[in-house]
């Protein structure tokens, strides 16, 4: 088994997976892809809610949202495999104080080629019968989006990096990076030291005690988040797509048959835990507030069966923007973390132009502002919905 790479990638989430695959695109001969995990998504992605939208209100990532979204119609060309894609399309209900933002971005988003806009308020009765419309400012409709199962399409990365000469190792944990000076020139493993001309810290939540392991910080922090599956009585009225819900602050979507996914979305508490060492089980109180919020809104929920919970984890970084690039003085690394909660959907993305600047060294001056050089700078993002996190 070799110990010399020209890349080695931490994390086999969709991040990584998908660094791998690009990589090996572009004719890397050498890479390895690890995780300590048994297989793709073991994390975090593998417990993702899987909403494929474009609603952002940042520039930048209403960009990399509409490309992830044209690269998820194109995955059966890409890698063979729908990675569970279904462009269902996808609805968000708008509460009165967002609307002028709203419009701003619905602007933003038709300048990249986003299909996107309101359904009028005399259809609500006919589109949407399962819709309790008091309080709702708007409906947004998003005609092209939907919901990917995230352990599928992380599968499909994978096993297409495999099938392009790529190297996995599953049930492998790097328990640091090597450093030279002002270089990282390989990782550590329990077997030893395996030499890399480049390392990509797609570790998600523990990417901060990587980094760490070579003296580089990271302001990251890890918060827990929970979801819900239910199953809807027969014969009821439900939406065919998912949903966010900005008045009662929760979302939702088609799990197939009458399952449905049903998660917080903000404003709610946001706590830091230890990745280490969390609670990865839901609240007890938390599965009966949250079907409380979303049936106020969608009655026909009303008497679902819980069929399952969990908590995973959301790596987050101070202005809720991913880090991916490499950093000033320092060669043979690149951040790749720090989704905030976005990354299944534009991970591939995120990770496609991150390989494009490592190889080719071309990268937009947008996707440039996500180096963590940003934090040092003073260079933040700044969202305009959700404090700043929207």
């Amino acid at each position: 088994m070799s110990t010399n790479y020209d890349v080695v990638v931490v994390g086999a989430g969709i991040t990584g997976a998908s660094v791998g695959y690009f990589l090996k695109k572009k004719g890397v001969a050498r890479v390895l892809v690890l995780d300590r995990g048994g297989g793709p998504a073991p994390a975090n992605t593998g417990k993702s809610a899987g909403i494929i939208r474009t609603l952002y209100t940042l520039p930048l990532m209403a960009r990399i949202a509409k490309a992830a979204l044209d690269l998820f119609h194109a995955l059966p060309d890409e890698l063979g495999r729908t990675g569970g894609f279904e462009a269902t399309g996808f609805i968000q209900l708008i509460p009165p104080d967002w609307m002028e933002i709203i419009d701003a971005s619905m602007t933003m988003q038709r300048s990249y080629g986003i299909e996107t806009g309101l359904v009028d308020p005399s259809e609500y009765a006919e589109r949407f019968p399962w819709l309790e419309p008091d309080g709702v400012a708007a409906v947004l409709f998003e005609p092209n989006s939907g919901y990917a199962d995230p352990v599928q399409t992380t599968e499909a990365y994978a096993d297409a990096f495999a099938a392009a000469g790529g190297e996995v190792r599953f049930r492998t944990a790097a328990r640091g990076l090597l450093r030279d000076g002002d270089t990282i020139n390989g990782v550590m493993l329990d077997t030893g030291p395996v030499s890399a001309g480049a390392v990509v810290n797609a570790a998600g939540p523990w990417a901060k005690f990587l980094a760490a392991s070579a003296g580089l910080e990271m302001e990251l922090i890890a918060v827990r988040e929970q979801d819900t599956v239910w199953e809807v009585l027969e014969g009821r009225p439900m939406p065919t797509t998912p949903v966010g819900n900005s008045m009662e602050a929760v979302y939702l979507r088609p799990m197939g048959g009458r399952r449905w996914l049903i998660g917080r979305g903000y404003p709610k508490p946001y706590i830091e835990v230890d990745p280490y060492n969390f609670k990865v089980t839901a609240d007890n109180d938390f599965a009966l507030d949250l079907m409380d919020r979303m049936a106020r809104r969608i009655p026909p929920l009303q008497g679902a069966q819980l069929i399952d919970s969990y908590a995973a984890l959301y790596d987050v970084t101070p202005d809720w923007t991913p880090y991916f690039g490499p950093r000033a003085g320092l060669g043979g690394y690149y951040d790749a973390c720090g989704g905030s909660g976005n990354s299944f959907k534009t991970g591939p993305i995120l990770a496609r132009e991150l390989v494009d600047w490592m190889i080719d060294g071309t990268v937009a001056d947008d996707f440039r502002q996500l180096s963590y050089d940003r934090i040092g700078e003073g260079n933040l993002f700044k969202q305009a919905l959700g404090g700043n996190r929207g």
